[in-house]
């Protein structure tokens, strides 16, 4: 039933979604690397933050904006939520068994491959630690590399990311609280395990070097958006343009918010329009 409303054509759009802006650091990757592709962006920024509800919870809102982006007949969905992976991407999958789906999870293999001192320290949301996707990955890269993983819960991070408060006081007191204890226990690399979190990457490389600290950051935006140039052009659905694809914003938040995080983030003037999605009954 769900198949039959999707269109798997090269020239239908790719939905990204996220609880709110943080997918931007995920879609600036697809947009760079697909720039032919039309994209739509989806902000659940009314129903945000995700990391601290329940995995039901999570899953029921997935569902229903998974319903919303197949309404645009989306050849592709891009969840750029790590909690929402986490929870749901599962069930997104056996729902629309016919639509192409790509999720972010946090880079603990690349980090395994970059750490000199055998200790990662990985920043997420509550909800992201404590999924059974995520103790699984731990734990068999931590088998199969050795490697020590600490998990730091980044409660309030993203909420402020969200206000757009990169720089703010009250910001860099948070990532220090956050970054710093893993940086005592020898952690010489940290994953960003929160779509959110690269906006503050350089914040986060300040305080780590203002500590005495050098340490290596793992973004997954790019590999993300390279499993999706991979999954479309096995497909043959790549969208084949000379010019760059259009670009349009949905969100149950603020339009205006949203529109501003385009811009100052990304650089883009897209006009966002608001609204509401109910959870599908």
């Amino acid at each position: 039933m769900a198949e039959t409303s999707i269109n798997l054509s090269a020239d239908a759009p790719i939905g990204i979604f996220d609880s709110g802006i943080g997918g931007l650091s995920v879609l600036r990757h697809v947009r760079a690397l697909l720039p032919a592709e039309q994209l739509l962006y989806f902000a659940d920024s009314g129903f945000s933050p995700y990391g601290e509800k329940s995995e039901t919870v999570i899953v029921e809102r997935v569902l229903a904006i998974a319903a919303f982006l197949l309404g645009f007949k989306v050849k592709a969905i891009v969840v750029a939520c790590n909690t929402a992976t986490a929870a749901a991407i599962a069930a997104l999958r056996a729902t629309y068994p016919g639509l192409h789906v790509v999720g972010v999870e946090p880079g603990l293999k690349p980090a395994a491959s970059l750490t000199k001192t055998g200790t990662v320290g990985v920043l997420a949301t509550h909800a992201t630690l404590a999924s059974d996707k995520f103790q699984k990955l731990q734990q068999q890269i931590a088998e199969s590399t050795g490697t020590q993983f600490i998990s730091q819960s980044c409660n309030g991070l993203a909420d402020q990311i969200e206000k757009g408060e990169l720089n703010s006081r009250e910001t860099a007191m948070l990532v220090e609280r956050y970054v710093t204890p893993l940086l005592r226990q020898q952690a010489d690399t940290l994953v960003l395990g929160c779509t959110h979190y690269p906006f503050v990457q350089s914040l986060i490389a300040k305080i780590a070097a203002d500590a005495g600290y050098s340490v290596a950051l793992v973004d997954t935006g790019e590999p993300v958006a390279r499993q999706l140039l991979r999954l479309l052009s096995q497909h043959g659905l790549l969208r084949a343009s000379a010019t760059s694809g259009p670009l349009s914003a949905y969100t149950t938040g603020s339009r205006t918010a949203l529109s501003t995080a385009f811009r100052l983030l990304l650089e883009l003037e897209v006009s966002a329009e608001e609204v509401a999605v109910a959870d599908k009954a």
